[in-house]
């Protein structure tokens, strides 16, 4: 089982970058996901769930109406567009399977100010 994050960088306070996580070697379409985070010195911290189905969602309050969670069943993937991004964001993201206790390496998210 595999799950590979990828499209993190660096960003402006304010900006946009989209993660995607491709997965291999499970039964996608049968899990809720989440993206979580952990910036240096911190707490891992849940950003966002999305339901098996995709057609509910849940956020943390701090990146709700910033960031939009979605999925794509067919193609084995989970996405996270981040909008308006802010230097607090600032983290290792990485998408997770609480089910199946399965998180990937993690793509680094940097916004400067």
């Amino acid at each position: 089982v595999q799950l590979v994050e990828s499209g993190g960088g660096l960003a402006h306070t304010g900006g946009s970058l989209k993660l995607s996580c491709v997965t291999s070697g499970l039964h996608f379409g049968n899990y809720a996901m989440g993206w979580f985070r952990q910036a240096p010195g911190k707490e891992r911290e849940f950003v966002a769930a999305i339901t098996y189905t995709g057609s509910t969602t849940y956020y943390l309050d701090s990146v709700k109406g910033r960031f939009t969670m979605s999925r794509d069943n067919a193609k084995n993937t989970l996405y996270l567009q981040m909008d308006s991004l802010r230097p607090e964001d600032t983290a290792l993201y990485y998408c997770s399977s609480e089910a199946l206790g399965l998180s990937g390496q993690g793509t680094q998210v940097t916004v400067s100010s």
